[in-house]
């Protein structure tokens, strides 16, 4: 049994996007290879932290996901 790699990175989003589309992030990012989790705090509308595994899917790959429904996104953490 080989131990799985798991890391997180924190994606912010413009803090005027909507409920809809961020629904569509969260469940667009949740049928994707490797990702374990998907954290998008009320409190923080503009933040969302993706829990997943590198060696099934890279940073980059979920921040085009979210800017192709959100427009504007960039990365904070990797």
């Amino acid at each position: 049994m080989s131990d799985i790699k798991m890391t997180d990175v924190t994606i912010h989003i413009d803090k005027d996007t909507d409920d809809n589309t961020r629904q569509r992030i969260d469940a667009t990012l949740r049928t994707r290879e490797g990702v374990v989790s998907v954290y998008m705090p009320n409190d923080k509308p503009h933040m969302l932290v993706v829990e997943y595994n590198p060696d099934e899917i890279s940073s980059t790959n979920m921040l085009s996901t979210v800017q192709e429904i959100a427009g504007h996104a960039e990365l904070i953490g990797m």
